[in-house]
C-alpha cells in the first residue's frame, strides 16, 4: 500500500471514530432507523473510491455498523462483526460461493486445453470489428436471461477471448457483462429476478393481481433497464468512449488488456487438438442443466405432488442460491467426463483444476462476504425503517413520486448494494402508494425497480458489479470507476422519462423518447469528447 494511501486511511479512521462518538452523544436511545443508518455503507464505499482499496474499506464499513448497533460495547461489536456479519453473510451465501467455485473450475479446465484459443482464432475470422465482439458480447449476455450471476461469469469466460483478440480492455468487458446482466433479467419474466419481484406483492396490498401480472406490467416502464440496452448497443456502433473507460481503451490498443488473473496454463498450438466445440458444448451443458436444476428446485417436476408448481410458477418458486449450485455441480461432472473421453486431460489434471477454479474465485468469494457482511450490519441499524419513514411522509404530487421514487431506490440500492433489497423494502410502499388500476402504480413499480438496478450497478458493494469484475477478471475498482460515468447518464435521462411518464402515463410515447435521447445524448458527448481532444 501506498504511503498517500495509508494517510487516507489513517486519516479516514480518525474521522470515522469522530462521528461514530458524535452518533453516540447525540443519540442516546441508538441510532436504530435514523440517518445514522446508512453511515457504514457511504463511508465503505467513499473510502474503496479514494484509496481504490475495496477490503479494507469493506471491513471498515462493518466496523463502524457494528460499533453504533453495540453502541460501542466491544464484546457486542465483535460479536455483530463476526455473527451478524461474516458467519451471516458466508452462510447465505454459500451456494452462490459454491457457484462460483464450480465456474472457475469449469474455466480452469476449458482453458487447459486450449478451446479458449481456438475460439478466439475462430472470432477472429467470423467477427473483423471491435463493434462486433461488443455486440456479440451483448447477444450471449441477452440471450442468458435466467440469472444475474449465471450471466456475468458465464459471459466473461466465453466471450474473453473474442474481445482479447480485438484489444478490448477486460473493463470494458466488465461493463457490458454488468450492463446486460441485472438489466436485461429485470425485464424478463422467467427469470429470478421476476421471481424476487413476485415474492414481494402479497394479496394484502395487490388485490387481485398477481406479482408476475404487475412486474410484466411495469417491463414498458422501466426507462433504466431498458435504455441501458439501447445505451450499450449506440456506443458499440458509435465506436468511441468517455470518462475513465476511454483511459482504459488507450492502453487496451496498447496491448494492456488489464486482466487481473490469467488462470491458462501453457497449451502447446501444435498439439492442441481442441476446436470451438470444445468450448460450447461446456458452455451449452451450464447453461441447459442450469435451467433444469431451477426448475427443479422451483417444483416442476414434481408432477405427482400437491406441490407441483407449473413451468411460469417454478421460476417463481425457485431459489437460484440452490438451483445453480445444483446445475453446477452436475455439468462439471459432465464436461469432465467430456475433456477425458476427448483426450484433453487425464484425471490428474481434471482434479487440478480443482484448486485452481478455487483460487482464480477467491477475490470475488472475499469482496461478496464482506459486502454482504456489510448489509447485515447496516441491516442492523435499520437502515429499511429509515426509509419508509422518508417514503411515507413525502408530500409531492403525484405525478412526480414515480421520479422521486427512481431517486430513493437509486440511493437506497447505491448505499446497500442490494437491489432486491431495495424493491422488497419499496415494493410494498408503492402499491400502498396508488390503488389499484392506476397507471401510475405501474410507473411506480417500474421506477422502483429501475432504480433498485441502476443503484445496484453504481455500488462498489453490490454483489452483480462483483460478479461482473470476476467474470472479465479486472480489478473491482477498476470496474466501479469506469462503468459510474456511463451509469450515470442512463439514470439521469431515465429521471427524466419518469419525469414525462408520471404526466403522459404511456409506454407507447415514452419508451421512443427515451431512445432519441439516449442516442443524441451520445452525439452530444461525442462531439464535446472530440472538441476537448483537439483543445
Amino acid at each position: 500500500m501506498s504511503t498517500a494511501k495509508k494517510i487516507v486511511l489513517a486519516v479516514a479512521a480518525v474521522v470515522i471514530i469522530a462521528l461514530l462518538v458524535v452518533a453516540g452523544l447525540t443519540n442516546p436511545d441508538g441510532v436504530y432507523g435514523t440517518a445514522w443508518s446508512l453511515f457504514p455503507p457511504i463511508i465503505a464505499i467513499g473510502l474503496a473510491l479514494i484509496t481504490k482499496e475495496v477490503y479494507s474499506s469493506l471491513i471498515i464499513g462493518i466496523i463502524s455498523g457494528a460499533l453504533l448497533h453495540a453502541n460501542f460495547s466491544p464484546t457486542g461489536t465483535v460479536d455483530a462483526v463476526i455473527g451478524d456479519g461474516l458467519i451471516s453473510a458466508v452462510s447465505s451465501n454459500a451456494g452462490i460461493f459454491i457457484f462460483l467455485v464450480e465456474l472457475g473450475v469449469i474455466v480452469a479446465l476449458v482453458n487447459k486445453t486450449g478451446a479458449a484459443r481456438a475460439f478466439g482464432r475462430w472470432a477472429e475470422t467470423h467477427i473483423k470489428t471491435k463493434a462486433g465482439a461488443i455486440l456479440a458480447t451483448f447477444a450471449l449476455g441477452v440471450l442468458i436471461f435466467i440469472d444475474d450471476y449465471f450471466n456475468c461469469l458465464t459471459v466473461g469466460s466465453v466471450m474473453a477471448p473474442v474481445t482479447d483478440s480485438k484489444k478490448i480492455s477486460r473493463t470494458k468487458l466488465a461493463y457490458i457483462i454488468d450492463a446486460t446482466a441485472a438489466p436485461i433479467c429485470m425485464i424478463a419474466p422467467i427469470s429470478s429476478w421476476a421471481a424476487a419481484v413476485s415474492s414481494n406483492v402479497t394479496p394484502e396490498v395487490a388485490g387481485d393481481m398477481t406479482g408476475l401480472e404487475l412486474f410484466v406490467n411495469a417491463i414498458p416502464f422501466n426507462f433504466y433497464s431498458l435504455l441501458t440496452l439501447v445505451f450499450v448497443v449506440a456506443l458499440a456502433i458509435m465506436g468511441y468512449d468517455y470518462g475513465k473507460m476511454s483511459e482504459f481503451e488507450i492502453k487496451a490498443q496498447n496491448g494492456d488488456l488489464g486482466i487481473l488473473v490469467k488462470n491458462e496454463e501453457p497449451v502447446d498450438e501444435g498439439k492442441s487438438r481442441a476446436s470451438v466445440w470444445d468450448l460450447l458444448i461446456p458452455i451449452i451443458v451450464l447453461i441447459v442443466v442450469s435451467i433444469l436444476a431451477l426448475m427443479y428446485v422451483g417444483g416442476f417436476f414434481d408432477a405427482e405432488s400437491e406441490y407441483y408448481m407449473n413451468f411460469v410458477d417454478a421460476f417463481g418458486n425457485t431459489d437460484a442460491t440452490v438451483g445453480l449450485p445444483w446445475g453446477g455441480f452436475i455439468s462439471l461432472i459432465v464436461i469432465i467426463v467430456y475433456m477425458m473421453l476427448r483426450r484433453h486431460v487425464n484425471f490428474q489434471s481434471a482434479m487440478d483444476s480443482l484448486p485452481q477454479g478455487f483460487i482464480a474465485m477467491v477475490p470475488a468469494i472475499l469482496i461478496l462476504t464482506f459486502a454482504n457482511a456489510l448489509k447485515n450490519t447496516t441491516n442492523l441499524l435499520g437502515s429499511d425503517d429509515f426509509v419508509k419513514a422518508i417514503m411515507a411522509n413525502a408530500g409531492v404530487l403525484a405525478s412526480f413520486l414515480p421520479a422521486i421514487i427512481f431517486l430513493v431506490a437509486c440511493f437506497i440500492s447505491f448505499s446497500t448494494g442490494t437491489s432486491w433489497g431495495t424493491f422488497g423494502i419499496l415494493i410494498p410502499i408503492v402499491l400502498s402508494v396508488f390503488e389499484a388500476g392506476d397507471p401510475l402504480l405501474f410507473i411506480g413499480i417500474s421506477a422502483c425497480l429501475a432504480g433498485a438496478v441502476c443503484g445496484d450497478h453504481c455500488s462498489p458493494i453490490s454483489d452483480t458489479t462483483i460478479m461482473a469484475s470476476a467474470g472479465a477478471q479486472c480489478k473491482h475498482v477498476d470496474h466501479v470507476s469506469t462503468q459510474l460515468p456511463y451509469a450515470i447518464t442512463v439514470a439521469a435521462i431515465s429521471f427524466v422519462m419518469f419525469v414525462i411518464a408520471g404526466f403522459v402515463k404511456s409506454a407507447w410515447i415514452c419508451l421512443p423518447i427515451g431512445v432519441v435521447l439516449t442516442v443524441g445524448t451520445l452525439f452530444v458527448i461525442k462531439l464535446l469528447t472530440k472538441k476537448k481532444a483537439v483543445k
